[in-house]
């Protein structure tokens, strides 16, 4: 079965999907996932309206939390189950019916996960890669499903697109050992591919002379000393000199600044190697995150200058001003951000995260509210919403979010800990020592150390 696009549907379509365009538009997402229901019937292979169905459920459902099932398995309960034994016997019978699955919480783990088999048997590979895709926005840390669209990206020789999957693990896993092995195998091979080097052929062979191939060699190797790092610095300015447009050799040269610690030249050649590409968005992730450390790091400087010399009103005045500088900066990127894809959750927390910081209590609240959807991050949300009312004096509403993430968490980690903490902080704000006291209890019953709750506890005695 074939993917199609838009110039592709059928007569009789190609109206629905037009109604179902104006109705996104004008933000009727309910009438707009039945239109697109109805044409994925009878069109599986439109990957467009898949794509526009899941966006407009996430904006209806608010991906609704997810119970787990078992082995710690997302399920949709019997009727996902039904349908997978369905799949089996009739993969393309039972698409509409898991469509039906994901309106209810677009970001289940295991419907999702069925899609994606069920796409691959019908031969749809793009819509596959999709499906996973979801989880991945929603539930990157899942390794067992990303490792999965990892080998499925391997598997059609898409190795950046495998890397930057297992890169991903490691962010969550830092010790996963076969994601690491993975994201090095899938960097390797998309060098390899890149070259048009055969796989197969001797390397040796490749080079114009045994010196190419020791150098290749070397720059393969990890823990290089800053010497070492800047020969090869230097080695790959004279190659971008050269040629300025080969994007090969700007990532190497942006990824070697990044290793040096460079990070106002990391961040210009990220950005400049986004350019070349054709809208790669993994380099777009990286020229932000330099351009965030770049930012830091001056930030950082300034500060020990002030440490040096506290006495000095012009350093801490201009520290007061780039500090206020920073706090607008991380609003407007965050707004971007958002901007550009107004249903992740994520982005929605970032955004309601840096109007918190910059002291905007009261346009925090609906990012914080929206981001609250995603059940991954369900708990820290809820803990700054906590916050967010407390700094307005609402301490009753503050308390409600503070209960909720504690209903949500069972072992007493530091997370649970510190909604703990906070949550005594505002009973007793509210002078309600007893409440205050209780909170701070169960954080002394299992860790004597956490902040001064020994000594809130014990002087409760005397």
């Amino acid at each position: 079965m074939p993917e199609i696009n838009e110039k592709e549907l059928t007569a009789a379509t190609k109206p629905l999907w037009l109604k179902a365009l104006t109705a996104v538009q004008i933000s009727n997402h309910s009438y707009a996932i039945s239109l697109l229901q109805g044409i994925l019937v009878e069109n599986p292979g439109f990957l467009e309206a898949r794509k526009l169905l899941r966006k407009c459920e996430l904006q209806v459902s608010g991906a609704a939390k997810k119970k787990s099932g078992l082995f710690g398995l997302q399920t949709g309960g019997m009727g996902l189950m039904k349908i997978q034994s369905l799949a089996k016997k009739d993969p393309l019978g039972a698409l509409p019916l898991i469509e039906k699955e994901l309106e209810k919480d677009p970001l289940n783990e295991a419907a999702n996960d069925l899609l994606f088999d069920v796409c691959l048997k019908l031969e749809l590979p793009d819509s596959a890669a999709f499906a996973l895709e979801t989880v991945r926005s929603g539930a990157p840390e899942n390794a067992k499903l990303m490792k999965k669209l990892a080998g499925f990206y391997t598997s059609r020789e898409m190795h950046d697109l495998a890397g930057a999957v297992y890169n991903d693990i490691i962010k969550h896993h830092p010790t996963d050992g076969e994601a690491i092995k993975g994201a090095k195998d899938a960097s390797a091979r998309a060098s390899m591919q890149k070259q048009r080097w055969d796989e197969n052929a001797n390397m040796r062979d490749l080079m114009r002379d045994s010196s190419q191939f020791e150098e290749l060699e070397k720059a393969s190797r990890t823990g290089l000393t800053r010497e070492q790092l800047e020969d090869r610095r230097n080695k790959t300015i004279e190659k971008y000199n050269a040629n300025p447009n080969h994007l090969a050799t700007v990532k190497d040269l942006a990824g070697l600044y990044e290793q040096l610690e460079d990070w106002h030249n990391a961040h210009a050649f990220y950005q400049w190697a986004f350019s070349l590409s054709n809208g790669d968005v993994a380099l777009e992730t990286k020229a932000s995150a330099m351009k965030d450390k770049a930012i830091e790091a001056d930030l950082q400087a300034l500060e020990n200058a002030v440490a040096a010399d506290p006495e000095n009103a012009e350093l801490r005045a201009a520290l007061d001003a780039r500090r206020n500088d920073r706090l607008r900066e991380q609003v407007h990127e965050a707004q971007r951000r958002v901007d550009q894809n107004p249903t992740d959750p994520q982005l929605r927390y970032e955004l309601g995260n840096a109007l918190y910081q910059s002291g905007d209590l009261s346009a925090a609240i609906p990012h914080l509210q929206q981001a609250t959807r995603n059940p991954h991050i369900r708990t820290k949300v809820l803990l700054l919403l906590g916050r967010t009312f407390k700094g307005k004096a609402m301490f009753d509403l503050s308390i409600k979010q503070l209960s909720d993430a504690l209903a949500d968490l069972h072992a007493m980690d530091g997370t649970k800990k510190e909604v703990l903490y906070e949550k005594g902080l505002i009973h007793e704000e509210m002078g309600d020592r007893a409440s205050a006291l209780d909170c701070f209890k169960q954080i002394y019953e299992v860790d004597y150390g956490y902040r001064d709750v020994a000594k809130r506890v014990e002087s409760s005695y005397t």
